[in-house]
């Protein structure tokens, strides 16, 4: 069996650096992990969050068969796990409550919870399990403390310029290119003030220019992102769970919001993902006024069933998350009416914490304005247009895990 997982790791690809592509890798980190959340479990009490998490898994009789059996299962396959039952993930998963993430040129774990879920999420046990609600909620409030930790000093452990693990490190600077951000490097940890101020930094001015700003035909991309899909003739309803994924728009912008599905229904949809060395803001595609701004709540550790046992942790799931995940819905009423409006969807996977909406509705964008950002963790993002609007996309199928990252701000459509 364990054959045939490393097998099933090979014929597929974890993309945008958000984990290693090897399992051999994630194995070595869970079971490394596991050690020190043992050695650190037995003198300290758990996270309140945490605590509170293992009380509704362990108080609920369905969840807590449906989390030993993903577990089993995982095992049972031939994954390495570091934990066997669910007491064991819990003091784990309290372990990295005050985890940053240091630097790796081989290895990089950014979503660390979701190398410890990587294989229970996707058993046939574990597709029910962490689409439940009550789960994501308290899994939201988990991330949410995870979060709190990496928004103050203490999480700057590795905003060091020493390698092999520092994120300011000529290794790291290779990769990430900081001298197109805002930052000081005679300032203690180049004036970043926490690990979660360094994931949202910002680009200095100049770095990225919109494209024809003057111009409303020609759309930007909302994310510094690689294209992952291009799809026309979107319905207000349909079937996102299977094999191909479609779009389901009254499931993306949810059922209460209808009349948003009804108005692009029949139009185009741009997907594109982050990478984890990327930057995270988002900003506008176009020119108009904001006419929605609402956030979701949703799933984070969610996959699609026809995807089968996944090693891309939500990747290869990217159509599917759209319609259950957590995610902000930012809705712009373009100044050039025959475009109308398009919708910017931008999704949390895996082990985001918070899409952070800046733009409220009523208020006027300049294409290029910022609309928010992800606060750490793994992200894919939409932009929907009406039927007719979309001449024609610059970013072209097919796309592979080795497509090159569109520049925020850079052109990825003309309108008709």
């Amino acid at each position: 069996m364990a054959h045939e997982a490393g097998k099933a790791t090979e014929e597929r690809r974890r993309l945008g650096g958000w984990l290693p592509t090897h399992e051999p890798h994630l194995a070595r980190y869970r079971t490394e992990v596991a050690a020190k959340a043992r050695q650190r479990g037995a003198s300290e009490p758990r996270t309140r969050a945490v605590e509170e998490l293992a009380a509704l898994v362990n108080d609920d009789a369905v969840l807590r068969m449906d989390l030993t059996r993903a577990i089993a299962q995982a095992r049972e396959a031939g994954f390495v796990l570091g934990y066997s039952n669910i007491d064991e993930l819990m003091d784990v998963i309290d372990y990295l409550m005050t985890y940053a993430p240091p630097f790796s040129t081989t290895s990089l774990i950014h979503c660390p919870l979701n190398a410890l879920l990587d294989w229970p999420m996707c058993m046939p046990s574990g597709y029910a399990l962490f689409r439940d609600p009550a789960l994501n909620a308290q899994l939201k409030r988990v991330l949410n403390c995870w979060c709190g930790f990496l928004s103050g000093p203490h999480s700057r452990e590795h905003l060091t310029v020493s390698p092999p693990d520092g994120w300011l490190s000529r290794e790291a600077d290779q990769r990430i290119g900081l001298s197109q951000f805002i930052c000081n490097p005679d300032q203690p940890y180049w004036g970043f003030a926490s690990w979660n101020d360094f994931f949202t930094r910002r680009f200095r001015d100049g770095m990225r220019p919109v494209d024809e700003p003057d111009n409303d035909k020609v759309i930007v991309s909302a994310c510094e992102a690689a294209p992952y899909n291009v799809q026309h003739d979107v319905k207000a309803d349909d079937t996102f769970w299977i094999k191909a994924q479609p779009y389901s728009l009254r499931d993306v912008f949810t059922a209460n919001r209808s009349e948003l599905a009804d108005t692009f229904a029949g139009g185009s949809v741009y997907q594109a993902f982050l990478s984890a060395f990327n930057y995270h803001r988002w900003h506008a595609p176009v020119s108009g006024v904001v006419s929605h701004a609402y956030a979701v709540d949703g799933t984070y550790y969610s996959n699609a069933d026809s995807e089968g046992e996944d090693p891309a942790g939500l990747n290869d799931s990217q159509g599917y998350i759209t319609a259950v995940a957590a995610r902000a819905v930012i809705v712009i009423e373009c100044d050039d009416r025959s475009i109308g409006k398009v919708a910017c969807i931008f999704v949390g996977m895996a082990d985001v914490s918070s899409c952070i909406i800046e733009a409220l509705p009523g208020m006027r964008l300049r294409k290029g304005d910022e609309l928010g950002f992800f606060q750490y963790g793994g992200s894919t993002c939409c932009l929907v247009f009406e039927p007719g609007v979309i001449e024609g996309f610059v970013p072209q199928p097919p796309f592979d895990d080795k497509s090159t990252p569109v520049k925020v701000n850079s052109r990825i459509a003309i309108a008709r």
